[in-house]
This record gives structure tokens, C-alpha cells and sequence, in this order.
């Protein structure tokens, strides 16, 4: 006690820290858990290699951004606001996730959270209903990805009476002054995307990543098959394996086909048409015989007959 009444505390100004002049990368990468992301795209994704190419070239900008502002050199955060435009059944819901999961990690948006909508959960029937149904949907979303399915149903423009546009003039202004807490994701045909952009150019404006989803292709869409039934702890016979494959070709020709979407409902009603063959043969069922689908469960689809 008697030292401290002595010595007075020092005056002395503390030393300052030298200006940080450099950044590792690869420990901010590491830091992140970003790359555990992008890793769960490849397993979880066949193919769409122009996709997950444009995906790790966000993420890399994000992740430079990040570097940048640890050095003082950033100001404006990048604009984040995306459109997927694809077929059904191309991965867009899958990705929207695991993006709202990169943007998570990098610290630019606060919760690891994606709210799906469409056109019926935005726009209401009457005057005075569309703004309280769009700013729910916002509350809902904020602090991270608010991903809007087949967005171009929001415009009508032959409709003088819809009350699309008032959901879009709400979602610019949320998207233009909340930019920092919410990011938004158009979703749907790339035709009719661009339409949409076309007629309605601030929100064209505000959409900073444009990634297109192909079409899988037939030998895609068969390891799709064979990881979708290994997930359900099924498998599929030599011969129904073939068959499925025959069953692809045939049904990539046909209308309202949906990639990896038809592919489910295939192996749905497969996997129904299994159940109902070993219920009629009864007996004694053993853990191979409940888990192989095989070629008669695949080949009684109305495909094969059309």
C-alpha cells in the first residue's frame, strides 16, 4: 500500500500498437469455416460446375473484402442481392442455403437463416393487404436471406387491380436501406428474370450476382439418383439401376421434366411400388430385401409406355 502512495501511477501515455500492414489469408480462410461450405457443395451437388465455380468467386471476394477491412482500405460493403435463374429442379433452394451459411460465417449477415417465398406470401387480395403480408415476410428474413421463388409472378402489368407492385416497392426500399442486415435472392426462369428486370429496372439495379443454373445431364442425373436412394438407405439393382437410366432419357424429353426434382418423385413412387410388391408376397422380409429397389419397381412407370 505504502508503494502505490509513493509511486504515483505514471503519466506516461501507453505505447500504441503499430498500424497492421498485412493480412494471412489463409488463416482468415481457415478462421471462416467457409471452406467446410463450399466442400458440403461438392459432396452434396452433382455437376453444376459453372455454379460452384461462381459461388467460390463470392466467397473469395467476400473473404478479400475481409482482408481489406482488417487493413482499414475498405469503406461500402459489396452489394450482396442475388438472382438464380434456372429450371426446377437445378439445385437454386440448396445453394441459396449454403450461400446464407458463407455469408454467415464472413460476418455479413447475422444469422444463418433462409426464408423461402413466393408471389402468394407477399402480395395480397385487397388494398391494404400487400404491405403487411411483404413487411411480415421481411421481419422474418432480416439478419439474413430472404429467397423469393419464381419472383417475376410479384409484376403483372395486365392486371391493372394487382398488388404486385406495391410488394416490389417495399422490397426495393427494404433492400436499398437495409442492405447491411438482409440479403435477397430472385429466383426462377432466366427469361423471365430478365423480363422482369427489364420492366422493373431498380430492382435490375440492385441485383449484384447473376448465377445461372444448367440443366443436369443424363449421367448427372443418375448419380443423383443413386445418392438420393443410398441417403433413404435403399439401393437399386443391377437391372434397376438401367432402368433408371433408361427411365432419365425418356423423361428428360418429356414436358414439365424437372432435373433432380423428377428424379425424387421417380424414386417416391419406386420406392411405393416396392412396398406394395413385398406386402402382396408377405413372408419372411430380410434387410436386403426391404432396401433393394429393383427393375420391376422402376419399370412399371407410365414412362416406359408412353
Amino acid at each position: 500500500m505504502s508503494s502505490l502512495l509513493t509511486h504515483p501511477p505514471s503519466t506516461q501515455a501507453p505505447e500504441t500498437q503499430p498500424a497492421k500492414t498485412s493480412v494471412d489469408l489463409d488463416e482468415l480462410y481457415a478462421a471462416s469455416n467457409i471452406g467446410e461450405i463450399l466442400d458440403q457443395l461438392d459432396r452434396e451437388l452433382v455437376g453444376l460446375v459453372p455454379v460452384k465455380s461462381r459461388i467460390r468467386e463470392i466467397a473469395a471476394l467476400l473473404l478479400i473484402d475481409q482482408a481489406r477491412r482488417q487493413l482499414g482500405l475498405s469503406t461500402d460493403a459489396p452489394s450482396l442481392h442475388m438472382s438464380f435463374t434456372g429450371n426446377p429442379g437445378t439445385g437454386k433452394t440448396t445453394v441459396a442455403r449454403r450461400m446464407a451459411g458463407i455469408l454467415h460465417r464472413l460476418g455479413y449477415i447475422r444469422r444463418d437463416h433462409v426464408v423461402s417465398v413466393t408471389r402468394d406470401d407477399l402480395v395480397g387480395q385487397y388494398i391494404g393487404h400487400t404491405a403487411p403480408k411483404t413487411k411480415e415476410a421481411l421481419k422474418k428474413a432480416m439478419g439474413g436471406v430472404l429467397f423469393i421463388d419464381e419472383a417475376y409472378y410479384l409484376y403483372r402489368p395486365e392486371n391493372e387491380r394487382d398488388y404486385g407492385q406495391e410488394a416490389i416497392e417495399i422490397l426495393l426500399q427494404v433492400m436499398e436501406d437495409h442492405r447491411a442486415d438482409l440479403v435477397v435472392i430472385l429466383a426462377g426462369y432466366k427469361d423471365r428474370l430478365e423480363t422482369f428486370f427489364s420492366s422493373n429496372p431498380g430492382m435490375g439495379s440492385r441485383i449484384a450476382h447473376h448465377v445461372d443454373f444448367p440443366d443436369f445431364r443424363s449421367d448427372e442425373l443418375l448419380n443423383i439418383a443413386d445418392t438420393m436412394v443410398s441417403g433413404l438407405h435403399y439401393r437399386l439393382s443391377i437391372g434397376a439401376r438401367q432402368a433408371m437410366q433408361e427411365y432419365i432419357d425418356l423423361r428428360m424429353d418429356q414436358p414439365r421434366f424437372a432435373n433432380a426434382r423428377s428424379i425424387r418423385n421417380a424414386l417416391d413412387r419406386a420406392r411405393l411400388r416396392q412396398a406394395n410388391r413385398l406386402f402382396a408376397q408377405g413372408g419372411v422380409l430380410n434387410a436386403d430385401m426391404l432396401q433393394t429397389i429393383e427393375e420391376a419397381d422402376i419399370r412399371a412407370s407410365r414412362v416406359f409406355t408412353q
